[in-house]
């Protein structure tokens, strides 16, 4: 019979060590440094547009989407309807604002200076209601979206558009909808 010597059990034991030390897993680290937002509360997302008035003259008007508590929780106690006259363009700009705040938190400012890791995207439904087209571009010339046009078609009719703010840290392509979404509201459309 062999015997086994205290030594090389020890030696066995180290290195049986080494191996399950070698082999442990890194610890996964997250790549979303959504900082801006943890703990950051949208309540209000509103659009100003301007363009041509029902008389034809130049006008601004703001509509409001308001949800005091954000998202989840009581229902939001203001979604306006968008009106809109037929075959006209309107430059629209969004703001995104924190109201549980005194002053109120301008949420869009951090976006902006954030750019890079945002994209608005804005969606008719039905589809041939109106174009969007965003004007404005983060530092690597990709879409971002506070700043848009709107143009309607020649033909009256109603729909929805929505609005959807989405936080991509590196892999913001400019166009697809990966991330994950700050803020979405879907606003009823009348086109006259």
């Amino acid at each position: 019979m062999r015997k086994v010597s205290f030594k090389s059990i020890m030696l066995a034991l180290g290195a049986l060590s080494l191996v399950v030390v070698g082999c442990k897993k890194d610890a996964v680290k997250p790549t979303d440094d959504h900082e801006h937002n943890d703990g950051e509360l949208i309540t209000t997302l509103e659009l100003k547009f301007s363009g041509k008035g029902v008389v034809n003259n130049d006008t601004t008007f703001v509509v409001t989407f308001d949800d005091p508590d954000g998202d989840g929780g009581n229902a939001p106690i203001k979604l306006d309807q968008i009106n809109l006259l037929k075959n006209t363009d309107y430059s629209v700009e969004l703001t995104l604002l924190d109201k549980s705040k005194t002053p109120y938190d301008t949420i869009s400012n951090e976006v902006l200076e954030e750019a890079d890791d945002h994209l608005f995207f804005y969606s008719s439904n039905p589809v041939n209601l109106l174009n969007i087209t965003i004007t404005d571009k983060d530092s690597k010339n990709r879409n971002l979206g506070l700043l848009s046009n709107w143009r309607t078609n020649t033909a009256v009719g109603s729909g929805k558009v929505k609005v959807k703010l989405m936080h991509q840290p590196g892999v913001k392509d400019g166009k697809s909808e990966v991330g994950d979404t700050d803020v979405e509201v879907e606003f009823p459309v009348v086109i006259k």
